[in-house]
């Protein structure tokens, strides 16, 4: 029995023809268990995970912003997408474009013409970071 091992960025792998493209793979297989993933990790508290989809956020999350969440043990509830969702609404009404948004445990950098959080930071990764590339801030 052969075993397909699959490599980021490759297109395709000599002898590998029973590979699909990357980009199906991501949507139908690995995408949906990367969701399931996040979903549960968004609440470590209570252990329990929240349906991304009945919180009422515009905001999407870039593949690199997901994977600091994942990695860095970010908590998001409900609670803290509000505050984030107003801080984008808020630096949108002020003409910001790319918005470094602080809370009491992290800091998101957001894209807030496309409501994208493009990367996240945790509390112990704050310290000595200097933010470039961003028009203004809001602390929440």
């Amino acid at each position: 029995m052969r075993t397909e091992v699959l490599y980021p960025n490759v297109t395709s792998i000599p002898g590998g023809s029973q590979i699909s493209p990357p980009n199906e793979q991501i949507n139908n297989k690995q995408g949906n268990e990367f969701h399931k993933i996040f979903e549960k990790t968004l609440d470590h508290t209570t252990g329990d995970s929240i349906d991304l989809n009945q919180i009422k956020s515009p905001l999407k999350f870039s593949a690199h912003a997901y994977q600091r969440i994942m990695d860095r043990h970010i908590q998001l509830d409900s609670p803290l997408m509000t505050k984030i969702n107003e801080a984008v609404d808020k630096a949108l009404q002020k003409g910001l474009e790319d918005t470094l948004v602080l809370t009491n445990d992290a800091a998101f950098i957001v894209n807030t013409k496309n409501r994208t959080v493009v990367t996240a930071l945790d509390r112990n990764s704050l310290s000595g970071n200097v933010f470039t590339n961003i028009d203004g801030a809001v602390i929440v």
